[in-house]
C-alpha cells in the first residue's frame, strides 16, 4: 500500500491499464478508457464475480438490462424527487459547487451520547447542515447562495425533437431493472424465496464532484444483487451477505485489515434503506466506501407493482398468501474494485540480487492478473530458441491461458517489466531447454527460478493459480 495516488495512476497509463478519456483532444473531465492490461484486470474481477456470486449458486440469477428505461421507473423508484446533492453558487461567477455536508447534534447531547447504543430508544435525529467551499476555485469568490439540491440523473432524448415529452434518463443504478423485471424473472424461472436477481452494468449519475483518478465518476460499473426473501428474515440474510462480501474481499488478495464496516446512522441512509453498512477501504487518499450493503424493506416491489407481486406456494398454511418480498442489496463497484486491487498489489522494494536495485511489482492474486505468464527467448537472434518458444508460448495460450511474449532487452528487464504488470510467472527457453525439454521459471513475488518440465509446465501454472483462489 501506498500513499501516492499519483504513482498508480502513472503506473497505469505508462503501462497500459488506464488512459485518460478522450486525451488527443484535452480529455473529458474525469474520463477514463481501460487499455489492453486494464480490461483484463477488470473482465477478471467481474467473471470471477459472476462464477462466484451466480454461476455457482442455485438461488441467483443473472440478467442484463437497457440503460435507458421508461421515465415512469425513476418516478415510482423515488430518484426523481430524492436522488440528488447539495449545491452552492459562487455569486461572482455563478460557477455551482456541491456542499460539503456536517451534521449538527441535538442540543444539549454530546457525540459520545449520540453513539451509544441506546440513541434509537431516546430518540436523537442528527440534521443536516450544508457548508459552502472557503472560496470559489475559479474566479476566489468568497460569497455563496443558499445550498440548493440539484438532481443527479443524466439526462437525454429519445426521438429528434428535445422537448418534455421525449426526456429520458440513463439509468443512476442498475437496481431498479431487478426490480421491474421481478415478475418476469420468477415467472420464467420458477423460483422461490429467498432468491436473487443479478447484475453487471454501466451506470451514470452527473456527479458535481468527481475525482481520485476512477474513485467517482459521472460513468461508471456496478456488480450488484437484489436478494428477495421473507420480511421476518432479513437479519439473517443481511448478515449472510455481510460475511459474502468480506469472503468476496479475501478472494481478491486485498487486506481485510484495510477494510472498515460502517454502520449509516438515521438521516444519512437512502431513502428506501432501514439499515445500511458501508464497507470502506482505505485508498491512498484516505478512508472511502468500496461497497455498499443495504436492507431495502418492500420499498421498491411496492412501489412498482399495484398488485401483490409474489404468490408463496410453500406457505406453511398452505394457503398460497400474496405478498411483496423485502429485499438486501449488496453492492460492488467495478471501478473501485479495480481501484482498490491496484492499490493493496502496488509495492516498490529493492531486489537484494541486484546490488539494491528497486522494483515496482503488482502482487496480484494470480487470478486476476492480465497475464499469467510471460514467454522469453532467451536471445531473440537465436532461431533456435525462439522457435521452441513460440511452441511453449502457443501450447499456454491452447490452454486457455492469457500469456505474454516478450524478447526484448536483457532477461532482467524483460522481469521487471513484467513485474510491474502483475505477471505471477516468467518461463525463460534457454540453450539447456533444448537438451533437457525444461524451462527456467520465476516466480514474481519471491524471485526464485525454478527449473520445470515442459510437459509439467501447464499444471504448474494453473495449480499455482487454483492455490490463490
Amino acid at each position: 500500500m501506498i500513499n501516492n495516488l499519483d504513482k498508480i495512476v502513472s503506473l497505469c497509463k505508462r503501462r497500459g491499464f488506464i488512459y485518460p478519456g478522450s486525451e488527443i483532444y484535452g480529455g473529458l473531465a474525469n474520463s477514463w478508457d481501460y487499455g489492453p492490461l486494464g480490461v483484463e484486470l477488470k473482465n477478471n474481477i467481474k467473471q470471477l464475480w459472476w462464477k462466484k456470486f451466480v454461476q455457482n449458486r442455485d438461488d441467483i440469477v443473472g440478467i442484463d438490462a437497457a440503460l435507458i428505461m421508461n421515465p415512469k421507473v425513476w418516478e415510482a423508484s423515488g430518484h426523481l424527487k430524492e436522488f440528488s446533492d447539495p449545491l452552492v453558487e459562487c455569486k461572482k461567477c455563478h460557477s455551482r459547487f456541491r456542499a460539503d455536508q456536517a451534521f449538527e447534534l441535538p442540543p444539549g447531547v454530546t457525540l459520545s451520547e449520540f453513539n451509544a447504543p441506546h440513541k434509537s430508544a431516546v430518540g436523537y435525529t442528527l440534521k443536516l447542515k450544508f457548508i459552502p467551499p472557503e472560496e470559489c476555485p475559479n474566479c476566489g469568490g468568497k460569497e455563496f447562495s443558499e445550498a440548493k439540491q440539484f438532481n443527479l440523473m443524466l439526462k437525454t432524448f429519445l426521438g429528434p425533437a428535445e422537448e418534455k415529452a421525449n426526456e429520458v434518463y440513463f439509468r443512476p443504478e442498475t437496481a431498479q431493472a431487478m426490480f421491474v423485471n421481478f415478475k418476469n424473472v420468477l415467472d420464467t424461472t420458477r423460483k422461490t424465496l429467498p432468491f436473487g436477481i443479478a447484475q453487471i452494468g454501466k451506470a451514470f449519475r452527473n456527479e458535481i464532484t468527481p475525482g481520485n483518478f476512477i474513485f467517482r465518476t459521472r460513468e461508471f460499473e456496478q456488480m450488484e444483487i437484489e436478494y428477495f426473501i421473507r420480511e421476518n428474515e432479513w437479519e439473517k440474510w443481511f448478515r449472510h451477505w455481510q460475511e459474502e462480501i468480506i469472503n468476496w474481499i479475501k478472494e481478491l488478495g486485498i487486506d481485510v485489515k484495510k477494510v472498515h464496516e460502517i454502520e449509516i446512522p438515521d438521516g444519512e441512509r437512502a431513502h428506501y434503506s432501514k439499515r445500511t453498512i458501508d464497507f470502506e477501504y482505505e485508498f491512498p487518499f484516505g478512508q472511502k466506501e468500496l461497497y455498499g450493503l443495504a436492507y431495502r424493506t418492500d420499498f421498491d416491489l411496492r412501489n412498482h407493482f399495484k398488485k401483490l407481486p409474489y404468490r408463496d406456494l410453500n406457505s406453511p398454511t398452505g394457503e398460497n398468501e400474496k405478498f411483496y418480498p423485502h429485499v438486501i442489496e449488496p453492492t460492488w463497484g467495478v471501478d473501485r474494485t479495480v481501484l482498490a486491487v491496484l492499490s493493496d498489489a502496488y509495492h516498490e522494494e529493492e531486489d537484494p540480487a541486484e546490488n539494491g536495485a528497486s522494483r515496482i511489482v503488482l502482487k496480484l492474486n494470480p487470478k486476476l492478473a492480465p497475464y499469467k505468464a510471460a514467454v522469453f527467448p532467451l536471445l531473440k537472434n537465436k532461431p533456435e530458441l525462439v522457435e521452441k518458444a513460440r511452441e511453449i508460448y502457443q501450447m499456454l495460450k491452447t490452454n486457455d491461458l492469457a500469456v505474454a511474449w516478450d524478447d526484448r532487452g536483457n532477461i532482467g528487464k524483460r522481469y521487471y517489466s513484467q513485474d510491474e504488470i502483475g505477471t505471477p510467472f516468467c518461463v525463460t527457453i534457454d540453450f539447456q531447454t533444448l537438451e533437457d525439454d525444461a524451462v527456467t521459471v520465476r516466480d514474481r513475488d519471491t524471485m526464485k527460478q525454478e527449473r520445470i518440465k515442459i510437459e509439467n509446465l501447464i499444471y504448474y501454472i494453473t495449480s499455482a493459480i487454483a492455490e490463490s483462489m
